[in-house]
C-alpha cells in the first residue's frame, strides 16, 4: 500500500502545482477535445516517459507504449491489435502529421531477447510471441554484430528495432496513403537513459545522429 499512497501524494502535488498552473489548458482540452500533431511509440519502461523527455504539456502528444517500442506489421484479420488500433485512431481520427518511434538504451526487453529468454519452442506466452517481432531486425544486423561486445550488440539491435518498426509502419494502408500524400512523416529517435542524450534517425543514411 505504500506505493499507492505515494501515487496519491503525487496526485496531490500535481493538483496543486502543474494542474493549477495549467487549469485553463485542461478545461479547454476538456471542451474542445485533443488535437495532437505527433504520435510517439515508446517503450513501457518506467524510465522512459516521452512527455517528460520532450517536456510536453497536456494535449501535445498522443503516446502509445508497449514492450520494447515495437510495431507489428499490418494484419488485415488481427482481432486484437492494440498497436494497429492506436495507429488507426491517431492517423485516421486525430490526423496526426508525425509518428515518432523512440527506442532507448538499456532496454530490458531487447536485452532479454539477445540472451535467448524468448526462444522457447512453443512460444507459450504473450511476451514470447511479442518479442519474435525483433527477429527481422536481428537478422539484418546479426552478421556485423557477431563480434561486438554485449553492450554494443544491445545498442545495435535497439537501433535496428527502431528502423524495423518504421518499416512495419509503412505496411499499414492508412499510413501508406498519408505518407504518399505528404501529410504524414515517420521519424525515429533513440534516448540514452545513462546520459540523457537524444539521437534522431537520419532517413537518408539510416544512422542515428545526436540532437544538438
Amino acid at each position: 500500500m505504500k506505493d499507492i499512497a505515494e501515487l496519491v501524494d503525487g496526485y496531490r502535488r500535481f493538483l496543486k502545482s502543474r494542474y493549477s498552473e495549467q487549469a485553463e489548458v485542461y478545461r479547454s482540452l476538456a471542451e474542445t477535445g485533443q488535437s495532437p500533431s505527433t504520435m510517439v511509440i515508446a517503450c513501457c519502461d518506467s524510465r522512459v516517459d516521452p512527455a517528460t523527455i520532450f517536456n510536453s504539456g497536456p494535449g501535445q502528444l498522443f503516446v502509445l507504449r508497449n514492450v520494447a517500442n515495437l510495431v507489428p506489421p499490418y494484419e488485415a484479420r488481427a482481432d486484437h491489435h492494440g498497436t494497429g488500433a492506436a495507429l488507426e485512431f491517431a492517423v485516421g481520427g486525430l490526423q496526426v502529421s508525425n509518428i515518432l518511434v523512440m527506442g532507448h538504451g538499456r532496454c530490458g526487453g531487447v536485452q532479454a531477447y539477445l540472451q535467448g529468454v524468448y526462444e522457447r519452442p512453443a512460444q507459450s506466452s504473450f511476451i514470447d510471441r511479442w518479442m519474435k517481432l525483433l527477429d527481422p531486425a536481428w537478422d539484418k544486423v546479426s552478421g556485423e554484430a557477431a563480434n561486438f561486445s554485449p553492450e554494443t550488440q544491445l545498442r545495435t539491435l535497439e537501433h535496428a528495432s527502431v528502423r524495423n518498426s518504421i518499416e512495419n509502419l509503412k505496411t499499414f494502408p492508412f499510413v501508406q496513403e498519408r505518407v504518399a500524400q505528404g501529410s504524414l512523416l515517420l521519424h525515429g529517435a533513440y534516448f540514452d537513459i545513462s546520459d540523457g542524450k537524444l539521437m534522431s534517425l537520419d532517413p537518408q543514411s539510416g544512422r542515428f545522429e545526436p540532437v544538438s
